[in-house]
């Protein structure tokens, strides 16, 4: 398996995605929530049920270039063994969750057909 790219910032918006199961749900919602709080960033639903192409239970974090040399590290250090997809938001959903996308921890499969 290949190893993934660092997140890096070259774009002007993003998104991360916070997955979890039922065991790790509130250590997820906790991770997102206090994101949002600390950085000032919008905070997705905590969907305890597969979203588009996201196939485990996730919840977004919305925040753009300016948060995310913080926001990134942050994740990193306090996601615990939950895995997060950092992908770029320029309106090609397939390029964004591919191409231009990052993880911190294990990938997770995408279900490219709900685009």
């Amino acid at each position: 398996m290949n190893t993934p790219q660092k997140p890096i910032n070259s774009h002007k918006d993003y998104h991360a995605h916070v997955y979890f199961d039922k065991e790790t749900l509130e250590l997820a919602s906790n991770l997102c929530h206090r994101a949002g709080e600390k950085f000032g960033l919008e905070i997705g639903r905590v969907h305890q049920k597969n979203v588009g192409p996201h196939t485990k239970w996730s919840c977004q974090i919305l925040f753009n270039d300016q948060s995310f040399d913080q926001l990134v590290p942050w994740l990193e250090a306090n996601r615990g063994n939950l895995s997060v997809l950092i992908h770029a938001n320029t309106g090609d959903d397939i390029k964004d969750h591919t191409t231009f996308a990052y993880w911190l921890g294990d990938a997770v499969a995408l279900n490219f057909e709900a685009f």
